[in-house]
């Protein structure tokens, strides 16, 4: 009967492509193996289809019968909508039909989807209404060794529901040095089992499927670069004058960098001799929009070469063919939470050496690539093999949050696949507690704490939202809360044009703050900005970010009304002159960031409340350059040797003391 098994080969579909993928030829031995094993370790090199091709296997195998689901989780929201549109594609319906995806704040499917991307996080919050996940009849796991903190806290929840749920099969897709890892981690001795697995204690196994991958040469510097960002810059037009076609993708750490270099090429192109191929210079990162990420993943134009200046998103995520060249700064922002000061920084830090693999292996997919790497040979040699865990790391508290929410009250005892710190554990819980969220034996609240966990911004944010209605500008402070999490910028400002932004957000900037200079452009958007479209561009603000904050913002006041929380967006409330308005907004600011406080200096810059960290107004906000006594910020990030805070908003000393009793106590 073999010869005629046309199951691993032919797989019909509309892109022929996918039958030539390496994941192809394994297609029974993997059905097979989650068909008999309850969870699945599969080993496969970026581009050898996993992500793609096994939900589409599970699903014509027969695993959506009855009306279950497949669930595929990425670590980031780019992937889970570029992976859904492409296996859409594939499927040759519409995203949201039988494919779909959701991600923060997006939801595309429907009633008809049998596949479903989404983020790790999605899936622990689904986890809030349905414990035990039983929409799904299998989950796969993808990218599990970045490590990512939600994708570690999922496969703690997976193990337990495990217990619960014999049938349910457990995908985890992972880079080679941790298989191991995630296998012992799921397998138990016998006696914990349930009676299904008796007597097979093979719970976990692991198959590995090797990737397409062409010879790629590896080139170091022979001399550290002394500003890497320029040098990245020049071995683009390099390779661009001396090497032959294919596409470059580059590696820098962030946002701002990424738009830097953008900038630098466009403004370079003009010295290319005439007549020669342009390159097109694309940026790649989170906050992007779908459409702008899928500029990156489409062929170039006639004539073009594409650069992508990427973060460490395209490392794993997210695949795009045609590279043949990669140019590796060395560098990628890491978060790291500092217990002490409640300060989560983003640093830039050498590589590991797995993710400066990672990198390489990404020219060299569809032919011979060539990896550039801006450092020398004996500094790779001092590289760590694999970044610290991000849950060593972190700020745990949105986490906890949620592990309280689940039912597993002794969040010390939950089975971490890497346990965090005692440190940030003792951190998070003191900072839940004193939000309010948290009684006297750690046990979550009600109804502040389950709702706190149930909406879907993070801890601080989510008490300001729920104090709101006390303050009397709930309506304020959720469009406050939709500004705040749009992740793209507000204003676009044009190379050289500072002054013309300047003067654009001087026009909306409130003195007491960023919070209330953004209330002001949001009002401002929806009264003139959506109809008129050139409001935005008048004013330099950027349309797409704030329909995004409408929308968000939609659907923050739809879970505050599903806990009975009246929003009442006319103004013919309590009649409130606008001073008085102001400041029950930066009260009510102060009940949920009060951990985020610090006082100005006589220099002009901020001092934490210990007074042990130095902050600096960000460039970027309205309190840049101006005087305050005491500000609350919305997030702190810290760049060279500086320290920065952004969206901050002035308040009155004694209400830290009056809103958080238990954080400040006077001396």
């Amino acid at each position: 009967m073999a010869e005629f098994d046309l199951g691993a080969a032919f797989i019909p579909a509309l892109h022929k492509p996918s039958a030539l993928l390496p994941i192809a030829k394994h297609r029974e031995a993997l059905l097979y193996l989650i068909e008999t094993t309850p969870v699945t370790i599969v080993v496969g090199q970026t581009g050898s289809g996993k992500s793609t091709q096994i939900p589409q296997f599970l699903e014509q195998a027969g695993w959506c019968a009855d009306g279950k689901i497949i669930g595929v989780t990425q670590p980031r929201r780019v992937a889970a909508t570029t992976v859904a549109i492409r296996v859409a594609e594939e499927v040759g319906c519409r995203v949201g039909k039988e494919v779909g995806y959701s991600i923060r704040f997006e939801d595309v499917t429907s009633s008809a989807t049998k596949i479903k991307f989404l983020t790790d996080g999605l899936l622990i919050r689904e986890a809030l209404v349905d414990p035990l996940l039983s929409r799904y009849s299998a989950i796969m796991v993808d990218e599990a060794h970045e490590r990512s903190i939600s994708s570690d806290i999922l496969l703690g929840l997976l193990k337990k529901i495990r217990k619960k749920r014999s049938d349910l099969r457990i995908i985890i897709s992972s880079a080679t040095l941790q298989a191991e890892d995630f296998r012992n981690f799921f397998s138990e001795p016998a006696e914990e089992t349930p009676s299904a697995d008796k007597g097979s204690p093979n719970v976990a196994s692991i198959i590995s499927l090797e990737g397409r991958t062409y010879p790629i040469d590896i080139l170091y510097l022979e001399n550290p670069a002394e500003d890497y960002l320029e040098k990245v810059i020049s071995t683009v037009f390099d390779i661009h004058t001396h090497e032959p076609n294919g596409d470059i993708l580059v590696f820098l750490t962030g946002r701002d960098e990424i738009e830097q270099a953008v900038q630098a090429v466009a403004e370079r192109m003009a010295q290319l001799p005439p007549g020669s191929q342009s390159i097109l210079p694309l940026p790649m990162y989170a906050g992007l929009s779908t459409e702008q990420q899928m500029y990156v993943v489409e062929p170039a134009p006639e004539n073009f070469r594409k650069v992508i200046f990427s973060t460490n998103i395209s490392e794993a995520s997210v695949t795009i063919d045609g590279i043949v060249y990669v140019v590796d700064s060395g560098f990628v922002k890491l978060r790291a939470f500092n217990p002490q000061t409640g300060i989560e920084s983003l640093t830039a830090t050498p590589v590991s050496k797995a993710s400066a693999a990672q990198r390489a292996g990404r020219a060299g997919r569809t032919k011979p690539g060539k990896c550039f790497r801006l450092y020398t040979e004996e500094a790779y040699q001092t590289l760590p093999d694999a970044s610290v865990p991000e849950i060593q790391r972190s700020n745990l508290a949105p986490f906890l949050l949620q592990l309280k929410a689940l039912g597993i009250d002794n969040v010390l005892r939950f089975d971490f696949l890497t346990p965090p710190p005692a440190e940030l554990m003792i951190r998070a819980l003191e900072l839940l507690y004193s939000l309010g969220a948290l009684d006297d034996y750690a046990k979550l609240t009600k109804p502040l704490g389950m709702r706190m966990a149930e909406l879907a911004v993070e801890p601080m944010m989510a008490k300001t939202l729920l104090s709101a209605p006390s303050f009397g500008c709930l309506s304020e402070i959720l469009t406050i809360a939709a500004m705040t999490s749009v992740g793209g910028a507000i204003w676009i400002q044009h190379e050289g044009e500072k002054k013309q932004t300047e003067s654009a957000k001087r026009k909306f900037s409130a003195e007491e703050g960023d919070h209330l200079t953004l209330l002001n452009v949001y009002q401002a958007f929806v009264t003139k900005g959506r109809k008129e479209s050139r409001f935005c561009h008048e004013n330099l603000l950027n349309f797409k970010s704030l329909s995004r904050a409408v929308s968000i913002r939609a659907q923050l006041k739809r879970y505050l009304e599903r806990f009975g929380v009246v929003v009442d967006e006319s103004l013919a409330g309590q009649p409130m002159s606008t001073v008085n308005k102001g400041e029950h907004i930066r009260r009510c600011l102060t009940a949920g960031y009060f951990a985020h406080a610090a006082r100005m200096q006589a220099d002009g810059t901020f001092r934490n409340v210990s007074g042990t960290t130095v902050l600096h107004a960000h460039p970027s906000s309205i309190m840049f350059n101006r005087k305050a006594d005491w500000v609350i910020f919305h997030e702190i990030m810290e760049t060279g040797d500086k320290t920065f805070i952004r969206d901050i908003t002035k308040i009155e000393k004694n209400w830290l003391l009056e809103y958080a009793p238990e954080f400040y106590k006077t001396n």
